[in-house]
């Protein structure tokens, strides 16, 4: 694993097209959600940093989306080497999780690209008009690593205090600020011979 800071996009770029696979079988696209705010997460289900958000992640999304917010994941990590990340674990994690949002598999990596994600988690948030005015990290915990493939995260749980604020500012109509810190995670697993120029 390669600890990983977000890319921090630039604030006002407009949304990124997508139309992905769903773990339910449809298909989502950027289109369904115009004239919402919409926030888009690239997130897997094996990475640790994800594993201490995830269900926070479920609880804050669910209140996300009952104002008014088009909450959407996205898994991009190439499935053949990381098998974990594959689509019947995707459906399982979301089971498992909570998940009310959309789940989409990004399988030739090329929305994360166009979105510049680098690690799981990583988080955009855009407004009605899909410009971006966030991104960056769910909060300032941290899972403890015990020792290597085991983590904890009792001691700090998750707040999702960085993002939460950043959605009731959309939500209430009012500026998000840009005092904003980058995500950390695990990065993207790239395909090999396919990692942006961006990457490392």
């Amino acid at each position: 694993m390669a600890l990983t800071e977000s890319t921090m996009l630039t604030l006002g770029t407009a949304a990124p097209d997508f139309a992905l696979p769903n773990i339910d079988g449809t298909t989502v696209a950027r289109n369904d959600f115009a004239g919402s705010p919409m926030l888009v997460m690239f997130i897997c289900n094996h990475c640790p940093y994800v594993k201490h958000l995830a269900d926070k992640l479920a609880e804050v999304t669910k209140r996300y989306a009952a104002s008014g917010v088009s909450v959407v994941a996205i898994q991009s990590n190439d499935v053949e080497n990381y098998p974990d990340d594959g689509p019947e674990k995707m459906k399982q994690e979301a089971a498992d999780r909570g998940y009310e949002f959309p789940y989409l598999l990004d399988a030739d990596q090329s929305v994360a690209r166009a979105y510049t994600a680098a690690c799981t988690p990583d988080f955009f948030l855009f407004d009605a008009a899909h410009k971006l005015v966030y991104r960056g990290r769910f909060d300032d915990t941290r899972p403890k690593r015990i020792e290597s493939g085991v983590y904890e995260s009792s001691e700090n749980p998750a707040t999702g205090a960085d993002l939460t604020a950043a959605v009731e500012a959309v939500i209430g109509n009012q500026s998000v600020t840009d005092e904003q810190m980058p995500s950390v995670g695990c990065n993207v697993k790239w395909k090999a011979g396919s990692e942006p120029d961006y990457f490392g």
